[in-house]
């Protein structure tokens, strides 16, 4: 199940553009989220200093077309792609996202696909310059898309194999609350369980709750009439007060002397749902969630017609043995899953042909300032004025040197290579081969 936001990122009050760039990159960069910036990946910019290739993109935006708006203006947009736990690998996970990213710009704008894995649930954040790569147009955000990324990244999730929103609805509550109980819990609510626990241990005066707190890795204070604590994970303490009724230093106070009863919280785990694959309808489960007569009439016809279209099928194939249907289904998988990685292999290459092409365009762009700077002595001056275009032409040069080239390919010999590429990937890419292959897979499972 995936869930999607879209956000247009501004200056804001107090930033410029290139502070307002940084921050974001840096925070979705984060090396303790992303496994030390191993799960972060670019498309036509160089992940390291994607904040300041945006920032020439966008100058160059507006010598090009004189357009120049105040702090309403957008310089980039961030999409978070959101999966439910343990359904799915990291690594996919940024597959992806780069996939998302790719098919809603349609290949127009640089991005930045960032995997987070330091929840509960592994999500992705997508940040896309507003500028595309021509630097003569700008992303337009238009009505409804939110709901367009949502209908594609469910689209892309199916393709895939993983599971989805099947009936999305508005809402506006934050993700711990729309998560209800399968939410990691907050701070107050992981100090409410340490607070019950310890109750159950009958302590007979505040401080000898307080006592039994501390023993559970809680940190508690005393500042001035009020009792703060902080939980182990948490860096903010939080005052006992604040905890709601049943749990306030008076509330406990009164269940200590006697006064009062104690009613603990009921936490619910939510079972994580055991991933199956099936094409009949489950119509007890469809009428409990409240469907009508109506409906189960039309599930059981439809229920019947795919049990008759499989039959038909196997008939067809010479797949009514068990044996022979296994193989088939085997021989279909390992075609899916060779066609997949050459897939994979191609889009591997097609992005180190772009990121390339990126480098040596950037590189010629560069490199009268850059020859400038080296006249000047390598002034600091002059390096503060044009930071961003020395900056990507080193960052060109040493991409040539990792590479090893002794001669720089021609951009146009570049571009027939992606087209070749991406032409050997759209053969491969066909949508009738995974489908047939996922049919057979499926046809084994119903049967």
């Amino acid at each position: 199940m995936a869930t999607t936001s879209i956000m247009p990122l501004h200056t804001g009050k107090g930033r410029t553009m290139k502070r307002a760039i940084r921050d974001i990159i840096a925070y979705v960069k984060n090396p303790d989220k992303t496994d030390e910036g191993r799960l972060v990946t670019s498309y036509q910019c160089n992940g390291e200093i994607a904040d300041a290739e945006f920032l020439l993109a966008k100058r160059q935006y507006i010598a090009a077309t004189g357009r120049v708006r105040g702090k309403d203006d957008i310089i980039a947009y961030h999409l978070r792609q959101s999966f439910v736990p343990g359904e799915i690998t990291p690594e996919e996970a940024n597959r992806l996202g780069q996939e998302l990213a790719r098919r809603f710009t349609k290949g127009n704008h640089a991005f930045v696909v960032c995997t987070h894995i330091d929840k509960a649930h592994v999500h992705n954040h997508i940040i896309w310059n507003a500028v595309n790569l021509d630097c003569d147009r700008k992303f337009r955000n238009f009505l409804g898309s939110t709901r367009a990324v949502r209908r594609l990244s469910d689209t892309i999730c199916i393709e895939n194999g993983y599971s989805i929103v099947e009936n999305p609805k508005p809402h506006s509550k934050s993700y711990n609350k729309w998560l209800g109980d399968a939410a990691k819990p907050s701070h107050r609510e992981t100090l409410r369980i340490a607070i019950d626990r310890a109750l159950e241990q009958k302590p007979a005066d505040m401080d000898a709750l307080l006592a039994e707190l501390e023993k559970s890795g809680c940190i508690v204070e005393r500042r001035g009439k009020h009792i703060t604590l902080c939980a182990p994970g948490w860096k903010k303490p939080v005052r006992l007060r604040s905890l709601s009724e049943g749990y306030t230093q008076e509330d406990l106070t009164a269940v200590l002397a006697g006064a009062r009863e104690h009613t603990p919280r009921k936490v619910t785990a939510a079972a994580p749902a055991v991933p199956k694959v099936n094409l009949l309808v489950d119509i007890q489960a469809k009428l409990q969630a409240g469907k009508g007569k109506g409906y189960e009439r039309w599930a059981k016809v439809f229920n019947l017609k795919q049990m008759a279209q499989t039959m038909t099928y196997l008939s067809e194939h010479d797949l009514l043995d068990y044996a022979a249907l296994a193989a088939k289904a085997a021989a279909a998988a390992e075609r899916h899953n060779d066609l997949r990685a050459q897939i994979k292999s191609a889009e591997k290459r097609m992005e180190e042909i772009g990121t390339l092409r990126t480098h040596i365009i950037q590189y010629a762009k560069t490199r009268d300032t850059y020859v400038a700077y080296r006249k000047a002595g390598y002034s600091k001056k002059f390096l503060e004025a044009h930071r961003e275009e020395i900056a990507l032409h080193k960052a060109a040069k040493d991409a040539f040197d990792k590479l090893g080239l002794k001669k720089l390919p021609k951009v146009r010999d570049l571009n027939a290579a992606y087209a070749e590429v991406l032409n050997q990937k759209k053969k491969r890419n066909r949508p009738i081969i995974p489908r047939l292959s996922r049919s057979h897979q499926y046809k084994s499972s119903t049967f």
